[in-house]
């Protein structure tokens, strides 16, 4: 079973980077903590709102990908083809991948500075 590039590019991003991004996190937290400064408590709440936003964007970017993957489907089998169904599932799980994938990247750079 072969994957996408896009699909691939999106797991190395979440399996390589996210740990990199929770360590540097944890230590900021920890940091701070230990100097009585509220850099912790606006990086909690940065991460909350990260979360959050991602979830409602993945579930709205699935979404869209499942109505497009469903007209591809229909205008296939209304033309008896085949053409435009293989990687249906790959490009639905990189359109749920996507905004998680991309605050980890933006995330890694913002914290590796």
């Amino acid at each position: 079973m072969f994957f996408s590039a896009d699909l691939l590019d999106e797991f190395a991003s979440l399996w390589f980077q996210a740990p990199m991004v929770v360590s540097s996190r944890m230590q900021d937290l920890a940091i701070s903590g230990m100097n009585g400064s509220t850099g912790g408590a606006a990086e909690i709440g940065q991460m909350i709102t990260e979360k959050l936003s991602a979830a409602m964007e993945s579930v709205m970017a699935v979404n869209t990908a499942m109505v497009k993957e469903g007209m591809i489907a229909v205008a296939a089998l209304a033309t008896g083809t085949c053409a435009g169904l293989s990687g249906a599932s790959d490009r639905v799980a990189v359109a749920a991948l996507k905004p998680y994938g991309s605050r980890v990247r933006a995330n890694a750079r913002r914290l590796s500075e």
